[in-house]
């Protein structure tokens, strides 16, 4: 059991795999974000120990990780997050037609459009997938129309996953209302290497970092209205991009001219914030933000929406402070006390900077991940079976 997480289950005795198996991530889009990050860590360390792919959809930054690894890649062009059934159908067959001709021995599975169609491929083909959940899209915060088609999707495509990753302990909670045994759901909570730079939160609160993509379920917007309100002076840096970017540097020059920044996509987000004296993310729901981790990590206060994977995260506001209810007048007031108080600012920094050390390092999480294939490829059939049975 991981120390300060109940829900992880303990280790059980692992069985040895007969050969180097084949493993094959797959992801809706390539683009910069949270479940790409965790794809990205996976490749990088999944390689010493297996063959492994990448399929993915778009034309984003994964693809040019997997170049540099040496990782086969085959971009899906049907592959997107639209709800067109027709759609689905084309990146189904083309979906399909690449895991036939890869023959892995596991498909491993991320966000949900990817991880709807890699389980019906997964039957079609005889192969196990694994599904890594990175926040349930039936959330009561999600949309009307997508909580619906997700509540729908999953309820139907559980009996398909060989194993559910959650990486929260709430995820699990709403895992466990599917059709799927409680033996084939894990917690393994995301996890991030070490980083050379660390920030300074001592200093007068002179830049806060915001890093998310400008989208739905991120708030940007309250970020961009809780520190107008908050800090008449200093900078707020958005790392990030998104199709709101537009309409949030509109909101910007009416509230804090000059004094917002968007940084687009940032390679070296922790070079970043260890510029930074605070970090702030508002979200309408979440899994384990990785952008939370990140900023823990870096040792900065952080001031983030009181949702329950977040929660997790800050400890029950032990470790940063919670904003019930978005509230940009909360966050806001959070905010002022961060820059009128450094020995708050420095005990929070402290504390965040702990929870990640003791919970969310990088090396937990790849060899639980491993263990789980090892699990699921000794309980299926020999890859030869598979692919005559097909």
């Amino acid at each position: 059991m991981s120390a300060g997480l109940p829900w992880i289950d303990p280790p059980l005795p692992l069985p040895t795999l007969p050969h180097r198996p084949r493993i094959a991530y797959l992801i809706t889009n390539s683009e910069i974000g949270g479940a790409q990050t965790h794809v990205a860590h996976l490749l990088r360390a999944m390689r010493e120990r297996a063959d492994v792919m990448l399929l993915a959809g778009g034309d984003g930054p994964l693809f040019a990780l997997a170049g540099d690894l040496g990782i086969p890649a085959v971009r899906l062009a049907q592959m997107d997050n639209a709800l067109s059934p027709l759609r689905a159908v084309h990146a189904l067959r083309e979906l399909t037609a690449a895991l036939r001709g890869a023959a892995p021995d596991v498909i491993h599975t991320h966000s949900a459009k990817a991880s709807a169609l890699g389980r019906i491929a997964g039957r079609i083909l005889n192969l196990p997938v694994v599904y890594t959940v990175h926040g349930f899209a039936f959330k009561p915060a999600a949309p009307w129309k997508r909580r619906a088609v997700g509540r729908l999707v999953e309820w139907a495509l559980a009996p398909l996953t060989a194993q559910m990753i959650c990486v929260a302990g709430a995820e699990r909670a709403m895992a466990q209302a599917l059709p799927i045994p409680a033996s084939r759901i894990s917690v393994i909570p995301n996890g991030i290497a070490d980083a050379p730079r660390a920030a300074s939160p001592a200093g007068p609160l002179r830049r806060i970092v915001t890093v998310m993509r400008l989208a739905q379920p991120k708030r940007p917007d309250i970020v961009i209205r809780a520190f107008a309100k908050a800090l008449p002076e200093g900078e707020l840096v958005i790392a990030g991009d998104g199709p709101q970017r537009d309409s949030l540097t509109q909101l910007a020059a009416q509230l804090a001219p000059g004094r917002v920044r968007f940084a687009g996509n940032v390679d070296d987000i922790a070079a970043l914030l260890a510029t930074a004296q605070a970090f702030v993310l508002a979200s309408d729901h979440e899994g384990l933000p990785i952008s939370i981790l990140e900023a823990m990590r870096a040792g900065l206060p952080i001031v983030a929406s009181d949702l329950p994977g977040i929660r997790e995260q800050l400890e029950d506001g032990r470790s940063g402070v919670l904003v019930p209810g978005n509230d940009p007048t909360a966050f806001a007031a959070s905010i002022d006390r961060l820059a009128s108080d450094a020995p708050h600012r420095i005990a929070l920094g402290d504390a965040a900077r702990a929870r990640w050390q003791q919970a969310y390092g990088l090396e937990p999480m790849i060899q639980a991940t491993w263990a789980v294939y090892q699990r699921v490829l000794a309980g299926s059939r020999p890859l030869a079976v598979r692919a005559s049975a097909s």
